[in-house]
């Protein structure tokens, strides 16, 4: 085992941590279980973040209480999880705290063999619970009675020295679960910290053992990674250790080493992602709220729908863009809706979003869009998008009231919708794929 199993207790005096920095309602979840006869501690990026000066999204809570046990202090809260139970506790306005047992490595998390994504359900000990985080950043505890930190791993001395470092042996913890070498990745352009040598050259040695993890997760952890707001610092990391081309397959040939045009590739890229890092920031709540998943899909997309379909280059309109965007359609199901799992109604978006750049670009300015266009259910979200491509390529900035017209609500999928019961024609989705209303929005003329 290649981490201490001693810990060091970081004094109130010596950390920048304090109680008022605490969601209350955390801090009284805490309480009660201290009232119980339970040890409590507030766990992972809450602590991370505090300690970096940072607001938590997320306050969660690690205690020796059992999932029964908690559940029955707190009758306003349930249980969730297949693979290890944690219980939820609801407060006002959607307001959710995590509370889950500490958590202990097995013998064969240690000594055996690996296994990508083994389950891991065994309660344990704080130690061993440190023991089993990702990265040491992320294995501290803060508990509240006498306000201090407590570091099996490291943790604190990283954050101090802006060091990203995987816990344990970086080899076997990237087998059992390759998800890690995205989190690193993710905490070190977030924080401009730097991944120390030993788990850096893991993750260039195994970036190809993302394809062992489900699809699935690989898309919601890589929507985090460009909703962060440091989606450009992310992409120079995320290339150099060879683990984007890995999520986005579609740019393998471009950024090979031998493409004669990668730096034209990586450039343009690398300019889109600037422009979102930057629009995500102008959005009230921000970094909480995010664009739409699908419009975020898009920006990533479109240097290759530049490079496969010319858009939005290429003005077309009519039959011209209906076949266009049929083909794009299928490009998207053949390449990234099947690596990423992406549901038939994200596909259906992100080929709106692409097909229909170029009407806007038909038309070039606002001026000269014309009132159908502006009525078009896609239009507002193709708006941003090609603002953003505009931004990228000449530095002319969105302004803040074209991005809140589509804020993160867009991102519940509105249901489809076809006749009523009574006969009568309702609202089409601009992807619509019946004979009646072409597909994605685009009529055969």
């Amino acid at each position: 085992m290649s981490t201490p199993v001693t810990s060091t207790t970081i004094s109130r005096a010596d950390h920048p941590i304090r109680l008022e920095m605490i969601d209350q309602d955390g801090l009284r979840v805490m309480q009660r279980l201290g009232e119980a006869g339970f040890s409590s501690y507030l766990v992972g990026g809450a602590v991370r973040d505090l300690y970096l000066g940072k607001t938590p999204k997320d306050f969660d809570i690690g205690t020796n209480a059992r999932p029964g046990q908690i559940r029955r202090l707190f009758k306003n809260s349930r249980t969730i999880g297949r693979r290890f139970r944690l219980v939820q506790v609801f407060f006002r306005n959607d307001k959710i705290i995590e509370v889950s047992t500490l958590r202990s490595l097995s013998e064969h998390d240690l000594d055996g063999p690996e296994q990508v994504l083994a389950p891991n359900n065994t309660y344990g000990t704080l130690a061993e619970d440190a023991q089993r985080r990702d990265l040491s950043i992320n294995g501290l505890f803060y508990e509240i009675d006498q306000q201090t930190i407590i570091d099996y791993v490291g943790g604190v001395a990283d954050l101090e020295n802006g060091v990203i470092r995987m816990v344990g042996d970086p080899e076997k913890r990237i087998l059992r679960d390759p998800v890690r070498m995205m989190r690193a990745i993710r905490h070190a352009a977030r924080n401009s910290f730097t991944i120390e040598p030993a788990s850096r050259r893991a993750i260039h040695r195994h970036a190809d053992k993302l394809s062992l993890c489900p699809a699935s997760r690989l898309r919601d952890e890589l929507l985090k990674d460009l909703a962060g707001g440091s989606a450009a610092p992310w992409f120079e990391l995320a290339v150099e250790s060879g683990l984007f081309v890995e999520l986005a397959p579609v740019y393998r040939s471009h950024l090979s080493s031998q493409s004669t045009d990668r730096e034209h590739h990586y450039r343009k890229i690398h300019q889109l992602l600037q422009a979102l890092d930057r629009i995500g920031a102008t959005l009230p709540g921000a970094p909480a709220r995010t664009l739409p998943d699908h419009l975020i899909l898009a920006c990533l997309l479109a240097p290759w729908a530049s490079n496969a379909f010319a858009v939005p280059a290429k003005p077309v309109k009519g039959n011209q863009l209906h076949k266009r965007a049929k083909l794009i359609r299928e490009a998207i199901n053949a390449t990234i809706g099947a690596y990423l799992n992406l549901n038939r109604a994200h596909r259906q978006e992100i080929t709106a979003l692409l097909g229909n750049l170029p009407m806007l670009n038909l038309y070039r300015g606002e001026r000269d869009w014309p009132k159908w266009l502006k009525r078009k259910s896609y239009f507002a979200a193709t708006r941003v998008l090609y603002a953003i491509i505009q931004e990228a390529e000449t530095g002319r900035q969105v302004q803040p009231q074209q991005v809140t017209t589509i804020s993160g609500a867009e991102n519940k999928t509105p249901p489809r919708r076809g006749r009523s019961s009574r006969g009568k024609s309702r609202t089409r989705p601009s992807f619509a794929d019946t004979r009646q209303g072409g597909i994605f929005g685009f009529k055969k003329q």
